[in-house]
């Protein structure tokens, strides 16, 4: 039997999942213990789900989004997501390198 190992998976939490919650708990001016106890769970868990040490259950996944009030795709992804100013703006060095003649 062979057994397939993924360097981006961990055995208790599968792959990686990209997230922006830090983000969001910036943008909201929220610290890790305020949301923690929002979503009545441990502060460290915040930040383990933020370094992308630890994936959130489903369940838990659903409270964050529900929290934010944002589908949970705004929130978590399975690939890196763009930064906002690239996705809200678009490309802006390329739009600077066009208009400087």
């Amino acid at each position: 039997m062979t057994v397939n190992c993924n360097t981006d998976a961990d055995a208790r939490s599968g792959p990686a999942l990209f997230n922006r919650i830090a983000v969001l708990r910036a943008e909201r001016g929220l610290s890790r213990a305020a949301l923690a106890q929002a979503l009545d769970i441990n502060y460290q868990t915040v930040g383990y789900i933020e370094r992308g040490d630890f994936n959130p259950s489903l369940e838990l996944a659903f409270r964050i989004s529900e929290y934010f009030g944002l589908p949970i795709e705004a929130i978590f992804s399975r690939h890196p997501f763009r930064p906002l100013s690239e996705e809200v703006y678009g490309n802006r060095s390329t739009a600077r390198r066009g208009s400087s003649k």
